[in-house]
């Protein structure tokens, strides 16, 4: 890709050095592996990437990751890693490039990618046993019967589909009926044609499956995931809290403790027990929400699934229902699925889908996220910046409305001293005009009570340990500072490193109030204990005497 001239954007739009509060996710892949791609979608605004172990080995993710840590060191950003675990997914296993030759480009959608076209009337015979995908024509009299056979990574389909059950591939892109089955094969019959390629996803909305909800392979990539560091797991077709305290008590034994004083004071105590995001993609897990997010550190709405596993029409809904539960409990958020999806081959998003960002926004998601748009597409760098201006936009937007004092009720009813000190931040910022609220906050916990307030400033948090700034990427409206308190503790020197930060950063200019979250000495956790306001360039005030 061509360098753009200074102060343009990769759409010949003018820069801004404003930073969304909304986090940004994209998952890596074939086509954003690379170091330069990575840098790209860096600077084109990612906070988190997203390693799905649904797609590529172990291998693969390896090398991806090195490259995300690596590239983000030499850039000194704070960028997390999140590892998707398939769950119980059923899959299509490999499908050989199966397309008739003369197949139009309307009927035969990305003609670079291996796959079979199937149409409505087909027989599909779903046999776990194939090596892969086959088609074969059969004639009888003047009747043409198409039979593909498709391979499968979930054996029990052949008993647990009942004649009449629905069988969608695709996020229901591709429909089915099931008719039959023989102790080989679940055949069924196509009512919803289209493209069914290597390892697409299989619903059976209307069956009862046997499957764990961590799958054998899951507790592979468990492990992989504790071995290599990554910063948060997302958990797949969560259904009760019962699953999440499953995945949350094996990490506890897998995940190294830090549990002596002497670590804590120097900056070590954090939690070494990887963050588990729980993805809501079934019923159940909407019944069970509250539950699931008293068990779960944050949540993802994963729509492609939702979408197929209840009414379409009721998606909307449950994602406000969703966002406004996280909202309650003051946990992180993740909207996914299919926000810029023509964008994996377009170089511009459609109407609706930007409208379907920026009501994310507007819902209060703290994060959004891109799928195949940044793994596979044509332009991820593009895909990134276009998602980052509409949040901007909408941010800017909900900017002009009235500042509303809404700390989280679950938080106010437990009554945490330092989420009340967050709380007494947002009136006092509010009060005085502040233009950042800056904390120390070695664990992240200081900056994940500031995230859970509306601030429409800055928040900056300072830690010295690399594990919590890139924690703290998924944090709405977060900054985090990777830094070693000064040698001497003083709070003093660290306002002077707050001051010439902020003036080079371009956030504040001399004489601007700024709010300041501490506790003695810095760099120890949960020392967070008092508030100051300080003007920038003032050698009194904050914290400048202590």
């Amino acid at each position: 890709m061509p360098p753009t001239p200074p102060g343009t954007s990769l759409i010949g739009q003018p820069t801004t050095t404003r930073v969304p509060r909304a986090r940004i996710v994209a998952t890596i892949g074939p086509a954003s592996e690379s170091p330069a791609s990575v840098e790209r979608l860096i600077a084109a605004g990612v906070d988190i990437f997203r390693f799905n172990f649904s797609h590529g080995t172990l291998a693969d993710h390896q090398r991806r990751l090195e490259t995300v840590r690596s590239t983000a060191t030499r850039l000194q950003k704070s960028v997390g890693c999140l590892g998707d675990l398939c769950g119980p997914k059923i899959r299509v296993g490999t499908v050989p490039n199966l397309r008739p030759a003369d197949a139009q480009p309307d009927c035969a959608p990305r003609p670079d990618l291996p796959g079979v076209i199937v149409n409505p009337g087909d027989e599909i015979l779903i046999d776990p046993a194939a090596p892969h995908a086959s088609v074969r024509t059969t004639t009888t009299g003047r009747t043409t019967l198409r039979t593909v056979t498709l391979p499968t990574s979930y054996a029990p389909i052949i008993r647990e589909a009942l004649p009449g059950h629905r069988v969608l591939i695709n996020d229901g892109a591709i429909r089915m009926l099931a008719i039959d089955a023989s102790p080989a094969a679940l055949r069924c019959s196509v009512t919803v044609g289209g493209l069914i390629t290597t390892r697409k996803g299989i619903n059976l909305p209307d069956s009862r499956l046997s499957a764990p909800a961590i799958t054998d392979e899951d507790w592979t990539a468990v492990e992989w995931a504790v071995a290599h560091g990554l910063d948060f797991l997302a958990l797949s077709f969560v259904r009760t809290p019962d699953e999440v305290h499953l995945l949350k008590d094996r990490l506890a034994g897998m995940c190294p403790s830090n549990k002596s004083n002497s670590e804590r004071v120097l900056g070590e105590g954090t939690p070494s027990i990887i963050p588990v995001i729980a993805k809501i993609e079934k019923p159940e897990a909407l019944a069970n929400i509250d539950a699931i997010l008293d068990a779960a550190d944050a949540i993802m709405v994963a729509r492609g699934d939702l979408g197929v596993e209840m009414d379409i029409a009721q998606v909307p809904i449950a994602q406000k229902r969703i966002l406004a539960a996280c909202e309650n409990w003051g946990k992180p958020s993740i909207v996914a699925t299919q926000m810029l999806e023509t964008m994996i081959d377009n170089a511009q998003p459609t109407r609706a889908e930007a409208s379907d960002v920026a009501n994310a926004i507007f819902d209060g998601a703290g994060a959004v996220m891109l799928s195949g748009e940044t793994a596979t597409g044509k332009h991820p760098a593009l895909v990134v910046e276009t998602m980052r201006r509409i949040i901007l936009a909408a941010e800017t937007r909900l900017d002009e409305m009235p500042m509303v004092d809404s700390p989280p009720k679950v938080l106010q009813e437990r009554r945490y001293s330092t989420a009340a000190l967050a709380h007494g931040a947002w009136h006092v910022v509010s009060d005085v005009g502040a233009v950042a609220v800056v904390c120390w906050s070695e664990n992240g916990g200081t900056a994940r009570y500031l995230s859970q307030n509306d601030f429409r400033v800055p928040i900056l948090a300072y830690s010295s340990n690399p594990r919590a700034t890139r924690r703290m990427s998924i944090l709405r409206g977060v900054t985090p500072i990777l830094a070693d308190p000064p040698e001497s503790g003083l709070l003093s020197e660290w306002n002077a490193r707050v001051e010439h930060d902020l003036l080079t950063m371009g956030l504040a200019k001399r004489d601007d109030p700024i709010v300041l979250l501490a506790g003695r000495p810095l760099g120890r956790v949960y020392a967070t204990s008092t508030l100051a306001v300080h003007r920038v360039g003032s050698p009194t005030g904050g914290y400048r005497a202590i």
